[in-house]
């Protein structure tokens, strides 16, 4: 699989990109926002973007362009901060994982092999349909009759999660889990955030609040 990893800290570059290519993964690594920016149509399965970079383009300036390009690829978030608006920003922006500096390279391994394989799994060649709403799996693309509908990574994902799981209640943390994985560690808010998100953009989707717990999708 191929991986573009975006990084201006050299001596942490070369000892990850070693480690990428040691579990066998196709790694090119760029050392500002720059040079990523000219390959954002590539053919990719990973972006691993540190959020501070040299020059005047950001992990979060090269996040929305590959959303601008409706890339399929995932992406992992990297930040020194190590701040919730860091983390929060980054997952909002439709990132699927966020990992705080310093962090070990094998811990960064974990982070992309449990990336890639949720992302995989998603790649199921479906097409769904609720109410009013063509939901195409395979392109990640949804359609209200003749009206396109954009959603975030992670508000995709949290349909699907709900599509799945039809007249399922969840709690928030389980929610959490599924959407965000295990390595998630930050205030379950972002579900009502996404929830809320999700609502609006497609209001025939009856998702019912159960008080003190979680939701389900009727």
């Amino acid at each position: 699989m191929k991986i573009y990893y975006v990084e201006d800290e050299k001596d942490l570059s070369e000892i990850i990109r070693k480690y990428l290519i040691r579990e066998g993964f196709e790694t090119t690594v760029f050392y500002d926002g720059e040079s990523a920016m000219a390959h954002i149509d590539d053919d990719v399965d990973l972006w691993i973007l540190d959020i501070m970079l040299t020059g005047e383009i950001s992990g979060y300036d090269l996040i929305k362009s590959l959303k601008d390009h409706h890339s399929p690829a995932a992406v992992i978030f990297t930040s020194a901060r190590d701040q919730d608006l860091d983390k929060i920003m980054g997952l909002e922006l439709g990132s699927d994982d966020y990992l705080a500096k310093p962090y070990s390279p094998r811990e960064l391994i974990l982070r992309v092999k449990a990336v890639l394989k949720r992302h995989q799994a998603r790649e199921t060649s479906e097409i769904v349909h609720y109410g009013p709403y063509e939901i195409n799996i395979t392109r990640r693309e949804i359609k209200d009759g003749q009206v396109s509908i954009e959603l975030t990574n992670k508000e995709f994902e949290l349909l699907l999660f709900f599509l799945k799981n039809v007249n399922q209640a969840f709690a928030r943390e389980d929610i959490l889990k599924h959407v965000w994985g295990e390595n998630y560690y930050g205030s379950d808010r972002v579900v009502d955030d996404l929830l809320r998100r999700l609502r609006h953009k497609m209001p025939e989707l009856k998702i019912e609040t159960i008080y003190g717990y979680g939701y389900r999708l009727l």
